[in-house]
């Protein structure tokens, strides 16, 4: 069986690829890293089928060092181990590129096992994932990296491979092609900005003509009809998924419930269940949160149903939570302020717990004022008494401010007459 036409024509020079002029024209910075041939470890982010695998390959060639490929999805620990074993040896003279594809799927000790060799720079790793690294790799990982973004192929950048690939297989089999105006630019579109399912569509329209004279005719219906049913799942897949994502959220955190419910649509048609109901969870926890608190299981009772009952019938209850998460009042109070409190643990603005609220258990003989003094609220007025609970130096820190919305102001109101009546005392 022979490998797909995107193996068989890879680019073999960063100028055979198509698109990330960004970062690979002249002049641009990862064109200037790849011509210098002193590698960094470097995290390839971005949509399928934009070129990471091509240029790693082309970076090995380039700088004469082996390349080895593994996939975080089967990789382990011990294929790792194998690849080291080969430091030093007449196997690898120049070093071993590392290239390790959908590293979010390393869990953290496979990916702790990398730093030692990385950090010696006795192994040189490009990893590439489509998922953001900033949340799926390791912090250690990625502070030894540089990460380089890989964008989406506009349908004019991937016309030049879409041709190559007809020419390519023109070639490869002897039969030339009448292809029609108008089929490069359809499976240009319809690919979604991913150049290796666009050669996918070529090699199928390709395979599926009749010979009409000699040639291979190749019609524009004909290539519409083979890549309708397929055209979303490139979207999909890579190039616009965390825009979708993004959009998702964002559309029900403005209540818009229209664009969320396209933005779930787009998602659930192209199978991926974990990101519309890990995003819903989140909006109605971050977006709606104390205004309308009950919608939190609500949300979570739905999403275990779409779990439960699987597509396409998770439709129903994620479109129900979808909507209420739109329709509800939102406060985003809590969030900004569990942000607030993280950020002075982080920048260490803390102090000693202060002593009514730690758990004594013994006072030794060099103190002069034994006991806790802890003041138990449930026995006093309105399950309230006044007492000290952040540490001294920062007694007077307010990381929580009431939303304007009907419930937190109920709230507020209720603790400032109780508080009230305790100050009055």
């Amino acid at each position: 069986m022979s490998s797909p036409l995107a193996d068989r024509i890879r680019p073999e020079k960063i100028e055979e690829m198509v698109g990330q002029r960004h970062l690979l024209a002249e002049g641009m910075p990862l064109r200037n890293i790849v011509e210098s041939g002193i590698l960094p470890n470097m995290i390839f982010y971005g949509p399928s089928g934009t070129g990471k695998t091509t240029l790693a390959r082309i970076i090995a060639n380039k700088t004469n060092r082996k390349l080895h490929k593994l996939n975080g999805t089967n990789a382990s620990i011990s294929d790792i181990k194998e690849i080291v074993a080969e430091l030093d040896t007449l196997a690898a003279p120049n070093g071993i590129l590392l290239y390790l594809d959908e590293i979010q799927y390393f869990n953290k000790k496979q990916q702790q096992s990398l730093l030692e060799y990385i950090e010696s720079g006795a192994i040189t790793l490009i990893a590439s994932t489509t998922e953001n690294p900033y949340f799926y790799v390791y912090s250690a990982v990625l502070s030894r990296s540089t990460v380089f973004e890989f964008k989406s192929v506009t349908a004019e950048e991937v016309v030049p491979a879409v041709k190559r690939g007809f020419e390519f297989l023109a070639s490869e089999s002897g039969i030339e092609a009448n292809i029609e105006d108008g089929v490069y630019e359809h499976i240009a579109s319809a690919c979604g900005g991913d150049v290796r399912k666009s050669l996918n569509f070529v090699e199928l329209s390709y395979l599926s003509a009749n010979v009409k004279d000699g040639k291979k005719d190749i019609d524009l219906e004909t290539v519409e009809t083979l890549t309708q049913k397929n055209s979303f799942r490139y979207d999909k897949d890579g190039d616009e998924h965390y825009d979708v994502i993004s959009a998702y959220q964002k559309s029900m955190r403005g209540s818009d419930a229209n664009a969320a419910l396209h933005y779930l649509a787009r998602l659930l048609t192209a199978g991926d269940l974990a990101s519309a109901t890990r995003r819903l969870m989140v909006c109605a926890c971050e977006d709606v949160g104390l205004a309308y608190p009950q919608i939190i299981p609500i949300v979570k009772a739905a999403v275990d149903i779409a779990l439960q009952v699987g597509l396409p019938e998770a439709r129903i209850p994620l479109a129900d939570a979808v909507v209420l998460v739109c329709n509800s009042p939102k406060s985003n109070s809590a969030y900004l302020g569990i942000n607030a409190a993280m950020a002075d643990v982080q920048n260490g603005n803390f102090g000693r717990i202060p002593r009514q609220l730690q758990n004594m258990h013994y006072d030794g003989e060099d103190n002069k004022n034994k006991g806790q003094f802890y003041l138990y609220p449930h026995g006093y007025p309105n399950h309230y008494v006044e007492q000290q609970y952040l540490p001294d130096v920062i007694k007077d820190a307010q990381y929580y401010v009431p939303g304007e919305n009907k419930n937190e102001q109920a709230a507020k109101e209720y603790w400032s007459v109780i508080k009230g009546k305790n100050k009055n005392k």
